[in-house]
């Protein structure tokens, strides 16, 4: 077969580029022990859905193009509701093309050139090898196959789909969301590739962004691009530049899209560089546009300009600095003589900090000085000395710090607030000092608020958020933070005020335990020990009869505030303050009934509302006590003749009555049970007399509940 040599024009591109897939396989290392497929969608406006997969080893990627891949749609979610069962629709089995297919490409397109080449070629020759091979380090030609035939397909989505790495379908439903699964066919005992898939529907649409951050440096005769490519990722493999002299007409200065290995020690792994060659004096407008895997190209980024311009050949260097006052310096430097004539003077510039805005302060220093007096210092000042070249270039000094003597430490910081969420990552904020000469702010914590804090900061924090993490599973509730102003000569301020902040609480209080009761005069009262939890902020008292198993709050007592009952009024009640979390605490239920069951528990509840585990309960029978009315209508009768006395009364109508117990004694003498009749019964007659006695009858009705009613007595002589 036709072998197919990359050219010298892409080589030159891939010296500074290497593009792995873009869904998650891109890598530091080629090297992926367990082979899989990862795959990735792009909804069109057009009604259409394309879709890139790649395997993530070279003999993954060789067994594949031997066997071939699956893909099949899963219809799953349709006018956003998910379908009971997914529809299944199977979409192909996907392979490279057979050589014969490929030919009518090769010519025109240099990436189908390398894909067939890197499928099917004998050998794998790439020119310009010797060079790369430090960058990419790939000793086996099939390492070198895989890599640049994945490039090759990155590059040119038609050609993806030649090589069975791609697919556009048309056959999709707007209303509609689907799983896309690519499965290996490569037989299991051969090898085991994990199948990939992605999720997506054409609502999921998104128009590309912007690149970001474009930026641009100039030097004598040339510029250098630089722009952010991390955060496009996932979108953009490479990216096209564009020049403009005017503004407004731009040419793209590469051919081919350049893209970025990132992998050097010596490069900044989030940003792409470009070096354009200019002429100097000349106004140059650039701007950038991605290329993704579809073949999709971004808007075009915003426009950055300016112009190269010769340099100075010579530099100036401040060399002494003598203080008059804490106002006044006077500054010497050094200058080549002979750049005396390729300048028309100096300037003397100022700035509160090294990397800030530097201001000219003194101008039209003649070229020939090489000394100058400020008299208007700052606490801190850094400054430089320019040199102005005649066809309008600049030299500038490194910066040199000016500061007078200073004794004086900063104000003591203020505003200093924080909080903490529900993950301990906590957020400290104060107000900046005003002081010129502030060089941070060193921060101190404590876990309690009277021990000694330590620092958490190795250095002064210069800016006044500052992000800190704590436990939020351990027993200290609030964490303790205070703040010390620094200024550039490392004078300290007094302390902040001590900034408390409470963690989120997860850790229940501890249990209350009821420690005795006692039932008297138809009152239940109770004591009980307290939760020991420091930040309980209230317990409650709660009741439930018999017979039910819903249980009612009955008693409130709050800290530092009075008790309050939902049985009884707030003003009836006497002020109650829980003054510690051991302070036994007592409580009398007053609203229950006689012979009732009740139960009753306690819970404590922390300042973050979390609940305590209820006391065990506690059951009480209230013993009936009061007595029920007497029996009334009581007479009685002695008759002679038949040797007996009858004793009637009123009917009993009082509910629950089971009997009526009568008790007879000579009047002065003791008593015994007579009889004990029906609650129905409204008589009796004695027939146990003996003559010349007065009887005395008491009278008992019984109760079903065990409960007596009041006695009633009758005395009859007979």
């Amino acid at each position: 077969m036709r072998e197919c040599n990359i050219s010298k024009s892409i080589t030159t591109i891939l010296i500074a580029s290497l593009c792995v897939f873009q869904s998650k396989a891109q890598q530091d290392s080629l090297i992926v022990e367990e082979p899989a497929i990862m795959a990735m969608a792009r909804p069109q406006q057009d009604g259409k859905i394309l879709l890139r997969w790649a395997v993530t080893t070279p003999m993954a990627w060789r067994k594949l193009n031997e066997y071939g891949f699956e893909l099949k749609r899963y219809t799953v979610t349709r006018n956003k509701s998910t379908l009971p069962v997914p529809i299944e629709k199977s979409l192909g089995i996907f392979r490279p093309k057979p050589l014969e297919e490929w030919m009518l490409m090769l010519e025109s397109n240099d990436n189908a050139a390398v894909m067939a080449q890197s499928i099917y070629g004998e050998g794998f020759d790439v020119e310009g090898m010797d060079q790369l091979s430090a960058i990419i380090n790939l000793a086996e030609e099939q390492e070198q196959r895989f890599t640049w035939g994945l490039y090759a397909a990155d590059q040119d989505y038609e050609v993806a789909q030649m090589a069975g790495l791609g697919y556009v379908d048309t056959q999709v439903e707007a209303n509609e969301k689907y799983v896309y699964k690519i499965t290996s066919l490569v037989p299991e005992n051969v090898m085991e590739i994990k199948e990939g898939g992605v999720f997506t529907g054409l609502q999921d649409y998104e128009e590309l962004p912007k690149p970001l951050d474009l930026a641009v440096v100039f030097f004598d005769g040339k510029s250098m691009l630089s722009w952010n490519y991390t955060i496009h990722n996932q979108t953009y493999n490479s990216y096209f530049i564009e020049r403009s002299v005017d503004g407004k007409n731009f040419r793209r200065l590469n051919d081919l899209p350049l893209t970025s290995l990132n992998n050097s020690d010596k490069t900044d792994p989030l940003r792409m560089f470009y070096t354009d060659s200019i002429a100097n004096g000349t106004t140059y407008y650039y701007r950038i546009q991605g290329k993704t895997p579809f073949g999709e190209l971004s808007p075009v980024s915003e426009v950055v300009s300016g112009k190269g311009e010769k340099k100075l050949p010579y530099v100036p260097h401040i060399t002494t600095k003598y203080y008059e006052d804490d106002k006044t310096v006077l500054l010497e430097w050094e200058f080549m003589e002979e750049g005396n004539d390729m300048i028309t003077g100096f300037e003397l510039n100022q700035s509160d900090n090294v990397d800030g805005t530097y201001k000219a302060v003194v101008k039209n220093i003649p070229p020939e000085a090489r000394r100058v007096r400020y008299d208007s210092l700052m606490p801190t000042n850094y400054m430089t000395i320019t040199a102005l070249g005649k066809n309008g270039s600049k030299r500038t000094s490194f910066p040199a710090l000016v500061q007078p003597v200073d004794s004086v430490p900063p104000n003591k910081p203020i505003g200093f607030t924080g909080k903490v969420d529900s993950l301990g990552v906590v957020t400290l904020s104060w107000t900046s000092n005003t002081e010129k000469d502030i060089l941070g702010y060193r921060i101190f914590k404590g876990n309690n608020k009277n021990e000694e804090y330590s620092q958490i900061t190795v250095s002064p924090h210069k800016a006044t958020t500052y992000y800190d993490s704590v436990s939020v599973k351990n027993l200290n509730s609030k964490v303790y933070y205070q703040l010390i102003a620094v200024d550039q000569r490392f004078n300290m301020s007094e302390p902040s005020e001590i900034l408390e902040l409470k963690k989120p609480d997860f850790i229940k209080p501890t249990q209350p335990v009821f420690k005795s009761y006692n039932i008297k005069e138809g009152k239940v009262h109770f004591t009980w020990a307290n939760s020991s939890s420091e930040d309980v902020v209230r317990h409650e008292v709660y009741r439930k009869e018999r017979n039910s198993s819903e249980w009612m709050i009955v008693y409130t007592i709050d800290r530092g505030q009075s008790a309050v009952s939902s049985k009884q009024g707030v003003d009836s009640l006497p002020t109650t303050s829980l003054r510690t979390a051991e302070l036994l605490t007592e409580w009398t239920d007053m609203d229950i009934q006689e012979g009732e069951q009740y139960s009753y528990t306690i819970i404590a509840i922390d300042d973050s509302e979390l609940e305590s585990d209820p006391a065990p309960p506690l059951t009480v029978i209230v013993p009936k006590t009061s007595l029920y009315p007497p029996l009334e209508g009581l007479y009685g009768e002695a008759d002679r003749e038949n040797g007996t006395i009858a004793i009637r009364w009123k009917a009993y109508t009082e509910h629950n009555a089971s009997k009526i117990a009568i008790y007879k004694g000579v009047q002065g003498k003791s008593m015994n049970l007579l009889k004990e009749v029906s609650v129905d019964a409204k008589g009796i007659e004695d027939h146990k007399i003996q003559p010349n006695n007065t009887y005395e009858y008491l009278f008992r009705v019984v109760f079903s509940d065990g409960g007596v009613s009041e006695v009633s007595n009758l005395n009859i002589k007979y």
